[in-house]
């Protein structure tokens, strides 16, 4: 076989180096459902309302996203080992009451500290029960998010918590050439978790136990403490997360995060990601993220009903889903052809 009629099968591992590829490039093309779900939906929200692409209403849209978009980016890597964390509203709820209520948040940097540990806390004690006891991630992060709340209500008393510093809305509100800074940060998170899965040692461990735990484990990916260190992670950006929206917010109230995790999952899902684990990419929960707060905005723009939004939001999730099994489905007949 000559080099020029020879045929480079990708092994599909993050971070594989590859000459240029038409095939791949249209395969890749054909995968980018969601970035096309989000152009289509800018072009409908331009022509359905003049005050969406204002700069205050982009604004408020930034900073709308930005929050849930960490909490989808902590959601991304644990579905991507197979998991599913369900108690992220509520790490969010007592990150922020913790960060804005403990040391009377008088100092910023300390309520960011405060709202990792609480973060990475309660990641580490999720990951010990599913990678060291075996427990299903479902079940352990249920009955987290029924704890976490219950703590938030227990130290708030069901009243809201105002920090003693005068700057702890600076963060929220500060802005780099009329760019949210909040906005900065969340994109900033994403470049670098998508360095991490892609371009590290960890990443691609977090991709094989995803794929399949047992062949994993027998290529010696340290299948248990790759999990902790997924879970820890992923509640310490959670955690910030609830600093960011106290921060936003100017206080921390009981109910904040609360439905995050369902929003945290959809966009997931829509961005691309397999809820079996093992596939996924960080720009995909990036514009899902983008896609859900794209629509919730332009429902509000048009006064559509609450009631109706929720209704939008679950058909969006359907859809999602069902892109999500056609483009897995395809992949699998093309793997079984070859």
């Amino acid at each position: 076989m000559t080099q020029t009629n020879q045929t480079s099968i990708s092994l599909g591992i993050p971070g594989e180096r590859r000459g240029f590829d038409r095939g791949a490039l249209v395969a890749w093309a054909k995968e980018q459902y969601p970035l096309y779900i989000l152009i289509v939906l800018l072009v409908i929200a331009g022509f359905a309302t003049d005050a969406f692409f204002t700069q205050r209403n982009l604004t408020n849209l930034i900073l709308q996203a930005s929050v849930i978009g960490i909490v989808t980016l902590a959601q991304f890597i644990v579905v991507l080992t197979g998991g599913i964390d369900i108690s992220v509203g509520s790490v969010v709820g007592l990150a922020g009451v913790m960060s804005a209520g403990l040391f009377s948040g008088a100092s910023v940097p300390t309520a960011i500290l405060v709202s990792l540990v609480v973060g990475a806390l309660i990641g580490s004690i999720n990951g010990y029960l599913v990678a060291f006891r075996g427990l299903e991630a479902f079940i352990v992060t249920l009955g987290m998010l029924a704890f976490a709340r219950g703590l938030v209500y227990a130290f708030t008393e069901g009243i809201p918590v105002t920090p003693a510093a005068d700057d702890f809305r600076g963060i929220a509100t500060a802005t780099v050439a009329g760019f949210p800074v909040i906005g900065i940060l969340w994109l900033g998170i994403a470049v670098g978790l998508a360095f991490v899965v892609r371009r590290t040692v960890f990443g691609r461990r977090i991709y094989a136990v995803g794929s399949n735990k047992e062949a994993a484990r027998a290529s010696g990916v340290p299948v248990k403490s790759t999990l902790l260190g997924v879970y820890i992670l992923a509640g310490a950006m959670v955690g910030f997360a609830g600093f960011l929206l106290a921060s936003r917010v100017g206080v921390g109230t009981p109910t904040a995060g609360s439905l995050y995790e369902l929003d945290a999952i959809a966009a997931v899902v829509i961005g691309g990601a397999s809820l079996v684990g093992g596939r996924g990419r960080v720009s995909g929960a990036v514009v899902g993220t983008l896609i859900f707060a794209v629509i919730s905005n332009l429902l509000v723009l048009l006064n559509v009903s609450t009631y109706l939004q929720d209704a939008f939001r679950g058909a969006l999730i359907l859809v999602a889903v069902f892109l999500t099994t056609v483009q897995f489905a395809k992949r699998r007949k093309v793997t079984k052809l070859v």
